[in-house]
């Protein structure tokens, strides 16, 4: 038998077949002391090797909405993104952490009209991320209400009725897109003071990112994106929007640009790919994203690959669960400020009940922060 044929040593004494299964015997004393060893040696890099040398990864995770809060569903992509980045430094890659702020979109221009109705600048200053979150929330349930009120509405009382909350932020964003200097500068006051407020939460969790980007920050890629797909004669055209038909690999059709000539969340996915190896020539670029953008990422893949790219197997995603029961829109979410907070407060009670010990910790604010954390 195998068990029989194996040649023992100091380290592993003997086998056994037991079944299906071989059981090896260790001299435990002898692998404690070839651990220990390497630790001493090698301190903080024991497990390290070079198995990823001249190889470079992107890593891209966390990606929170600007002028949105860092909530608990952002957490996980956090966690997940980070270790899969450390675990490829470990092993000798050049690994670049990267955020990928989703700063551009509709969206923004939703946010700016609330501003203009529920806004206020003293707000504003003393606390941005909570006002501006306030403002999304009450934007939205405003369009959500006139949205009822015109669907009760006839043909011609809803024509009458004028551009809805959405049509105009639809069309804000098309003055950003088209390059209008105030819709620009609110913007941009909102998206600094976001990323201001995400590195406060960062260095609280130990997180470093090596680069901030956005979707904001593709520049000719997307058009180079666009031309590329026409060139191919993979885009298509329907009622002046343009997109790709992907029904064929069972991925849908994929809107790439609407019909008012504004860009999608795949144009500036595909642009920024172009536009990442170009400037970082990775060997593999790491999506930690959510499960709910699984068909999102497909379709990202597959444009990618019938572009014929040659990088285009370097793509891979890395998925989670979602936490369920929470939205910005309805202000369900449930802020990781809070939760930080909360879970420190709880573990401080639990160390000041034993009062002989809590007289004896250094710091126990910091600790009790610490092990709220890794609760978390």
């Amino acid at each position: 038998t195998l068990a029989e044929q194996w040649k023992a040593d100091d380290m592993v004494t003997g086998a056994e077949a037991a079944g299906p299964y071989i059981n090896f015997r260790i001299n435990r004393t002898v692998l404690t002391r070839s651990v220990l060893q390497a630790v001493h040696a090698t301190g903080s890099k024991y497990g390290w090797t070079n198995e990823g040398a001249g190889k470079r990864v992107i890593v891209e995770f966390s990606s929170p909405n600007i002028a949105k809060p860092f909530h608990a569903g952002h957490l996980r992509s956090t966690i997940i993104g980070n270790f899969i980045y450390k675990l490829h430094k470990a092993h000798g890659w050049d690994a670049i952490s990267m955020n990928y702020l989703g700063d551009w979109g509709k969206q923004y221009g939703l946010l700016a009209l609330g501003f203009e109705r529920f806004g206020s600048e003293e707000e504003l200053v003393a606390d941005p991320i909570k006002h501006l979150f306030d403002v999304y929330v009450k934007v939205s349930a405003a369009a959500s209400e006139e949205a009822e009120r015109i669907k009760a509405m006839d043909a011609e009382a809803a024509a009458a009725a004028g551009p809805t909350i959405q049509d105009q932020a639809r069309a804000y964003f098309k003055s950003m897109e088209d390059g209008d200097e105030s819709a620009l500068a609110l913007w941009q006051r909102f998206r600094t003071l976001s990323i201001e407020k995400y590195k406060q939460i960062y260095a609280r969790l130990g997180v470093h990112f090596d680069v901030y980007s956005g979707e904001s920050q593709v520049g000719e890629g997307m058009s180079r994106a666009i031309q590329m797909l026409t060139d191919t004669g993979l885009l298509i055209e329907d009622k002046g929007a343009k997109l790709v038909d992907l029904t064929e690999h069972k991925l849908d059709k994929a809107l790439v640009q609407k019909s008012d000539g504004t860009t999608l969340y795949l144009t500036r996915d595909i642009g920024a790919a172009i536009e990442r190896y170009e400037k970082y020539n990775f060997d593999k670029i790491i999506y930690v994203v959510s499960s709910q953008q699984d068909h999102h990422l497909k379709q990202l893949f597959k444009t990618v690959e019938l572009l014929g790219l040659p990088y285009a197997d370097r793509f891979e995603h890395i998925n989670y669960g979602l936490v369920n029961g929470m939205s910005t829109r309805r202000g369900t979410v449930v802020f990781l400020d809070d939760m930080l907070h909360e879970s420190k407060e709880k573990m401080h009670d639990v160390m000041r009940a034993n009062e002989a010990k809590y007289n004896d910790v250094v710091n126990p604010e910091h600790i009790a922060d610490v092990l709220g954390m890794s609760a978390i």
